[in-house]
């Protein structure tokens, strides 16, 4: 008998093409982008510049190329942003500002809403003063961990930055789970407001959007000038990319709104997972469900579910992460592979 397919909640960059998202490809027009010539990479680049209220954008094979370029961008060599703990463009993207930009990242712990308290962000901007690092940059990720940050505390964030003369980058990675989160019925709407408050914004099409490939950057004409140089010198200069670029448009006009899907069914599994003992479940805000596992009942988890075809991760805290490739059976099978380990005998 075969085994039905497996659940994969690792993470939402393990989507699939869709057959729909396929044809786009096949269809797409092509040329050189090192050129400048792929029609389909400009045309992308132009439609998500227009949609989010920037001068022009960039297509990058990945978000952590995206987010390199534009801390490379915006910062000199000595120069130092100011980032979250538990930020990609900090923790998650191999260290890459500092080793190959010379840019110093000043780490702040995150409140339990996932924002930077804004007193510590000031209070960690430097003087002017040979001793230290001079600082150019506040770096924030939406979501981040899952959670949304408010359009307020967007706002205040951007305020304090602009008064104290830095420059503002967002690592939108899911910046459409966040403005769906915000407005489901306007989701195009609300991610224009939440870039408004930032110089460049980074977005990923290969996470929620279920694109293989490619993130953009967004920013002034003269900042992505900047960033085109540092694409072309760290190596993610290519030649026929209307390919991923046709995969990408695909999502953005027809993945967006369905993440609101994936919002509920993280709901539902968060409320399946309630009451287990040893098991402490977050209510999710986005697609991504956090639980925290008491020690004694850590070792094995991963692997009972494994054995059950459910795919999760815990590096550091249980993970799950809805996407457009799990549907209501897989996130049901997934609550009960989990309660079963709980309270199974």
């Amino acid at each position: 008998m075969s085994q039905p397919p497996r659940v994969d909640l690792r993470s939402d960059t393990v989507t699939q093409p869709t057959a729909a998202m396929r044809e786009a490809m096949s269809a797409a027009p092509l040329g050189d982008d090192v050129f400048g010539d792929d029609p389909s990479v400009n045309a992308l680049q132009a439609e998500l510049a227009e949609m989010l209220g920037f001068e022009a954008a960039l297509f990058m094979p990945t978000g952590t190329q995206s987010n390199l370029c534009a801390l490379m961008s915006h910062c000199q060599r000595g120069e130092e942003y100011i980032v979250g703990q538990y930020a990609h463009t900090y923790r998650w993207e191999g260290g890459g500002a500092a080793v190959l930009g010379s840019i110093q990242p000043q780490p702040i712990a995150h409140a339990p809403d996932g924002s930077l308290p804004l007193d510590e962000v000031e209070a960690q901007i430097k003087p002017d003063d040979a001793h230290f690092a001079r600082t150019r940059l506040l770096a924030l990720e939406n979501t981040i961990g899952g959670k949304v940050l408010p359009m307020d505390y967007l706002a205040a964030a951007s305020a304090l930055a602009q008064r104290r003369g830095l420059a503002r980058h967002l690592d939108g990675a899911r910046l459409f789970n966040a403005a769906v989160a915000i407005d489901a019925a306007e989701p195009y709407a609300a991610a224009r407001r939440i870039c408004s408050h930032f110089d460049s914004v980074s977005v990923c099409f290969s996470k929620g959007l279920g694109a293989p490939v490619g993130s953009v950057l967004c920013g002034s004409r003269e900042f992505i000038q900047r960033a085109h140089r540092w694409r072309k010198m760290s190596g993610g200069g290519l030649r026929q990319a209307g390919l991923l670029a046709a995969a990408a448009q695909h999502a953005l006009h027809h993945h967006v709104r369905r993440l609101a899907d994936d919002h509920a069914l993280a709901r539902r599994l968060a409320e399946g997972l309630q009451g287990l003992p040893g098991l402490s479940v977050e209510a999710p805000q986005t697609n991504i469900v956090f639980a925290d596992v008491a020690p004694e009942r850590a070792a094995g988890l991963i692997e009972h579910l494994k054995a059950r075809g459910v795919l999760a991760t815990g590096l550091y805290r249980l993970r799950f992460v809805i996407h457009l490739d799990v549907d209501a059976v897989g996130v049901e099978r997934a609550i009960a592979a989990v309660r079963d380990y709980f309270l199974g005998a």
